[in-house]
């Protein structure tokens, strides 16, 4: 009696192992830095002039939740990496993104042409699943080593 083999299993071995990068440019960061910026001391001119606190405490709490929020956001968008590990993509973020490479079913690069300094290709990945994720990367080699990716998973599920 024979028995049924187990479907086959796609796998990638980046051509760097462990290979990461910045998820945002240095443009981007910039900018989110000057609005996160923007805002710190918008709140701070509020809070100094009384406006915060003209709701009373709960007021003043509400704009410091905002504060908190921005800056936990900007210091993300700042430190947020991508990673081509070895069984899985993974890009740091307020919740951190990870799909297993095997169950890939689908991939996308986005990409702005001519604008990549400052809205950087990111790669949109759907599983088996129907999940979807979408991963940032800043640096070209990266960008490259997705387009890798993607036409291993494409000869895999023999699709185009």
């Amino acid at each position: 009696m024979e028995t049924p083999s187990s479907p086959a299993v796609f796998k990638f071995t980046s051509s760097r192992p462990g290979m990461s990068c910045t998820a945002f440019s240095p443009v981007f960061k910039l900018l989110a830095s000057l609005v996160s910026g923007a805002c710190a001391i918008a709140f701070i001119q509020g809070w100094t002039m009384g406006i915060a606190a003209d709701g009373g405490f709960a007021s003043s709490l509400w704009y410091l939740g905002a504060l908190l929020a921005i800056a936990y956001t900007w210091w993300k968008m700042i430190s947020s990496r991508t990673e081509i590990r070895a069984t899985s993509l993974h890009q740091s973020w307020i919740w951190d993104k990870q799909v297993p490479i095997a169950e890939l079913a689908y991939g996308k690069i986005v990409r702005v042409r001519r604008l990549e300094w400052l809205v950087v290709p990111r790669l949109y990945v759907r599983t088996e699943s129907g999940k979807f994720a979408v991963f940032y990367a800043a640096a070209p080699e990266m960008v490259k080593e997705f387009e890798r990716l993607l036409a291993e998973l494409a000869g895999f599920r023999g699709t185009r």
